[in-house]
C-alpha cells in the first residue's frame, strides 16, 4: 500500500464514524497533490444534499481527531465538502445509486475515434460497465479503460 493509500484508508477510518454519526454519508477521501499543496479531502453527502454548517460541524471534530493522531507527515489542507452533481461513480454504492440515470464516460484512449460517451446506466460489474446510447445502442467498456464516468448534468 503507497503512503497516499494508507493515508487515505487511516482518515476514513477516522472520519466514518463521525459522519455517520450525524446521519450522514462518507462519499469518498482523498489525499491529493495540487500546485504544490498536499490536500486531505473528505466529501459528505445526505439526502436533500450537503450544508456549509454540516461541512463545518464535521471539519471540526475530524480536526480535533486528526491533531491527537498526527499520522500525515507533510503539511497539508483538509477539506470537507460536498461531492457536488458531477461527482465521479468510484464505489459500488454509487453505481448503484446512479442505475438507470444518465451517465458521462471519458476513456483514456480513443474508441472508435472518440474518448467522451454519454448514455444510460445498464450495468456494471467489477470489470465492466455497459451504458445505453440509445435504444438501439448499448457499449461496454472495461473499467480500466474509463479515466472518469459520472452522472450527465442535464441543464
Amino acid at each position: 500500500m503507497s503512503k497516499k493509500e494508507d493515508y487515505e484508508a487511516k482518515a476514513e477510518a477516522m472520519l466514518l464514524p463521525i459522519v455517520e454519526g450525524k446521519g450522514f454519508e462518507l462519499v469518498d477521501v482523498e489525499y491529493v497533490k495540487e500546485a504544490g499543496t498536499w490536500y486531505l479531502r473528505g466529501y459528505i453527502d445526505k439526502p436533500g444534499g450537503i450544508t456549509v454548517n454540516d461541512c463545518e460541524d464535521v471539519s471540526r471534530e475530524f480536526s480535533d481527531k486528526l491533531d491527537e493522531d498526527d499520522f500525515i507527515d507533510e503539511s497539508y489542507i483538509m477539506e470537507i465538502s460536498s461531492p457536488g452533481l458531477d461527482r465521479p461513480l468510484k464505489k459500488e454504492k454509487d453505481y448503484i445509486r446512479s442505475m438507470g440515470k444518465m451517465v458521462e464516460i471519458r476513456t483514456y484512449r480513443p474508441i472508435e475515434k472518440q474518448k467522451e460517451f454519454c448514455g444510460i446506466l445498464h450495468a456494471y460489474d467489477e470489470n465492466t460497465v455497459t451504458i445505453e446510447e440509445d435504444e438501439d445502442t448499448t457499449r461496454t467498456f472495461e473499467k480500466k479503460d474509463i479515466a472518469l464516468i459520472r452522472l450527465a448534468i442535464d441543464f
